[in-house]
């Protein structure tokens, strides 16, 4: 088929876009599209290996600039929409991005973040009001529909922050292969669950577009001649009925959207068809045991589960795995090896927890751009990475996962970093030490929670408090910002320095394994 440039040249009448306001965009028009976002973006100056970055709402604009990054050997960074002015100036300026498409959704910040970073004028491509950004949808029309010259694969890359705070892009060498032929390896994935190409499939994309495993659904379901349906805010009677409406046959989850789904009066949840759902796939963050068994009690056993991360994977459960192994995250794809390993790199017998590496080929994958230390961190010897999360394989190859990754908050399937959120707390003038860890949620999974230590002479009082938040609007993301903010006289920290954090979080934690 030759994934969806080729299949889109055969079959242009297809549906194969649904924008959230219900446009509808046929496989040819959106290749068209696509073609011109090619000659746009090289009429600005990109070339093959450069950069193009997006902060973008789900629709019809990310899927055209991804489509056009990975047929012109660009490199695709979407960048998350409710990041603040200097977080996405860091990622425009670390991943060298040449042109930054937008929407004046977010203007303001938007803005800003270009300036900061010193995105020049010829490059900064808007759609609506955004001073000092050209139009992007009337340069598009500018532009021949017509198939670019010298095609060369792109790929995506997608930024992950680490325990440092600072977000780093999980980079791949440009394969060295046909656009096309790339395109067609790229539904693999789907292939993995068992969902075939074409065959009138249509993928539910719930979640913004920013997110690795939405880009990868949302663009092999392109690749495999899918129709994809796009939401913009998540809503879980909305989803119900998109689902009824397109017949909706396959979707990328967290466990929270199935948790608030399952919070729907029966009448409601009565009110949709939901049958044409067979595979609801979900990751991101652990799923409840008592959450899955009553999605699979409403929706049937169509409910699938991977682990996996930015930097590759894998393992998959079917529904029968984890109705046998309730709890298990699934064994390693066929193109993938696990092992456990001990804090001394000896492999771990059955059962027994340790560090999960992973491998996908013989060698290594990925860099962390710009972080030789990361990646080689990150890596062994024969090419397997980790991510640092600890688990056990049962007896039949099945992983169970035990932990996190070290401080990690994960709230709604979002990966939430401490340390980012303890720096800018430890700026402001009146904070002396700053801990932030996850205590349970039963909505979010965890909410992230702040334990300060005040300077001297500072009161800890409820305007120390309101003064603390204050100070993180403009530093950092809403859905960044503690939602509880606890004081201490001192903080625990060993002779070293190094910071106790288990003796803060775990009192929360006593007699619950899970987020939920």
């Amino acid at each position: 088929m030759g994934g969806f440039y080729r299949f889109a040249e055969e079959d242009p009448g297809f549906l194969a876009l649904v924008e959230p306001d219900g446009t509808e965009w046929a496989a040819g028009d959106l290749l068209a599209r696509a073609n011109q976002a090619v000659h746009a973006l090289r009429s600005v100056g990109l070339q093959k290996g450069d950069t193009v970055a997006a902060v973008l709402p789900n629709g019809l604009h990310p899927v055209t600039v991804y489509l056009a990054a990975l047929q012109a050997g660009f490199y695709y960074v979407p960048i998350n929409y409710r990041l603040s002015a200097p977080e996405i100036a860091y990622i425009l300026s670390d991943s060298d991005a040449k042109a930054f498409v937008t929407h004046d959704r977010t203007a303001a910040t938007v803005v800003a973040a270009a300036d900061e970073a010193g995105i020049p004028a010829g490059g900064r491509l808007g759609i609506g009001d955004l001073a000092g950004f050209r139009d992007w949808v009337a340069l598009l029309a500018d532009q021949p529909t017509t198939r670019p010259d010298d095609r060369a694969t792109g790929v995506a890359m997608h930024y992950t922050s680490g325990t440092t705070g600072q977000p780093k892009g999980v980079k791949r060498a440009l394969p060295e292969i046909d656009p096309d032929a790339s395109a067609e390896l790229m539904t693999f994935l789907l292939n993995l669950f068992g969902i075939p190409a074409r065959d009138g499939n249509v993928h539910l994309c719930t979640s913004p577009n920013y997110h690795t495993a939405v880009t990868t659904f949302a663009g092999n379901a392109l690749h495999a001649g899918h129709t994809v349906v796009y939401m913009d805010k998540w809503d879980p009677q909305e989803t119900l009925a998109k689902i009824e409406r397109y017949g909706c046959t396959h979707t990328h989850m967290v466990p929270t959207q199935f948790h608030r789904m399952l919070q729907l009066p029966d009448d409601v949840r009565d009110r949709y068809d939901v049958s044409s759902m067979k595979w609801a796939i979900h990751a991101a963050a652990p799923c409840p045991i008592d959450v899955k068994r009553k999605m699979l009690e409403w929706w049937g056993p169509v409910i699938w589960e991977y682990y996996a991360a930015t930097e590759g994977g894998g393992t998959i459960a079917s529904p029968e795995d984890w109705l046998k192994y309730p709890g298990t995250v699934g064994k390693a794809w066929p193109i993938s090896e696990l092992k456990i390993v001990d804090d001394d790199g000896n492999a771990c017998p059955t059962g027994e927890p340790g560090t999960v590496w992973m491998r996908m080929g013989a060698g290594r994958s990925f860099e962390y751009k710009g972080d030789a230390e990361k990646t080689s961190k990150s890596h062994d010897t024969e090419g397997f990475f980790t991510v640092g999360d600890v688990g056990y394989l049962n007896e039949d190859g099945f992983l169970f996962l035990c932990d996190r990754k070290t401080d990690m908050i994960i709230a709604g399937g979002v990966n939430i970093y401490p340390a980012e959120i303890e720096n800018e707390l430890m700026a402001h003038p009146g904070v002396a030490d700053a801990a932030v860890f996850g205590v349970p949620d039963d909505d979010m999974g965890e909410q992230i929670k702040a334990v300060i230590e005040p300077r001297d002479g500072v009161d800890a009082d409820e305007a120390l408090r309101s003064s603390i938040m204050e100070h993180l609007a403009g530093r950092l993301a809403k859905f960044k910002w503690p939602r509880t903010v606890e004081f201490i006289e001192e903080m625990p920290r060993e002779p070293t320095g190094k910071l106790l954090k288990r003796k803060l979080r775990d009192p929360y934690w006593e007699g619950r394994e899970r987020a939920i």
